[in-house]
């Protein structure tokens, strides 16, 4: 699919408690767009599965410990 082109927006049904964590995180973030912040999340679990096929991992550091933690899956 050309990047360039905009789908046409879908209907997803979510589980009751995939919805509480949708509604928990729109809160946290501070928007009431969920579709955004959906959009938000898959783009990370793309960035994470493109590093995994390159032998490559995704990490979140804390930047006061200098500690890392590899997102999996």
């Amino acid at each position: 699919m050309d990047m360039e082109e905009r789908p046409q927006p879908v209907q997803v049904r979510v589980g009751g408690t995939a919805a509480r964590l949708l509604i928990s995180l729109m809160e946290q973030v501070g928007t009431d767009d969920g579709g955004s912040l959906i959009a938000r999340a898959l783009g990370l679990l793309d960035l994470a599965l493109r590093a995994r096929k390159l032998g490559k991992s995704l990490c979140l550091i804390d930047p006061k410990t200098g500690d890392s933690q590899e997102i999996a899956f």
